[in-house]
């Protein structure tokens, strides 16, 4: 019997280091999974936030954008429209009594598009009156919203 024990007391040993062994192997294993998982979890929340403010900044910059393209296509539409104006005098007779008048005829464009109809205006006269003056004065279309020059300044001194 003592021969049996000298025989298995080795053996039950080698088994219990081989168990103890296996166990502080098994968590160190887990250990370093641990690690690598918390490793792991902050890139995926430094990407994730990384994404997050790149994405909020590409929205920014796109509104951005789409505002500026906005307004550089309502500028180059204002830029584009003109007013074509003509006039010519005319004048009335009525027994012994004569009228003369302005006769002031003016129409909005887009280039080379018209967007309205000639619009017509006429104003009495007397005698001895600028012509060139009334013409200049008397004007159907606002030339302040009609000048894309005179529009913006307002603007750009508000700023």
């Amino acid at each position: 019997m003592e021969a049996l024990l000298w025989v298995l007391l080795p053996g039950f040993a080698a088994v219990g280091t081989g168990l103890l062994a296996w166990f502080v192997m098994q968590s160190r294993m887990e250990v370093a999974l641990a690690q690598q998982r918390e490793q792991l979890a902050e890139t995926r929340g430094a990407l994730d936030a990384e994404r997050h403010a790149l994405s909020s900044t590409l929205d920014t910059a796109l509104r951005a954008a789409e505002a500026t393209a906005k307004h550089e296509a309502l500028d180059n539409f204002l830029g584009e429209l003109r007013v074509e104006q003509r006039h010519y005098t005319k004048e009335n007779r009525m027994l012994m009594n004569s009228r003369k008048s302005l006769v002031l005829q003016e129409r909005m464009y887009f280039r080379n598009i018209p967007l309205s109809d000639w619009i017509e205006h006429e104003i009495v006269i007397d005698d001895g009156a600028d012509v060139n003056r009334l013409v200049q004065d008397m004007t159907i279309f606002d030339k302040a919203v009609v000048s894309i020059a005179d529009f913006q300044t307002p603007r750009k001194q508000l700023a």
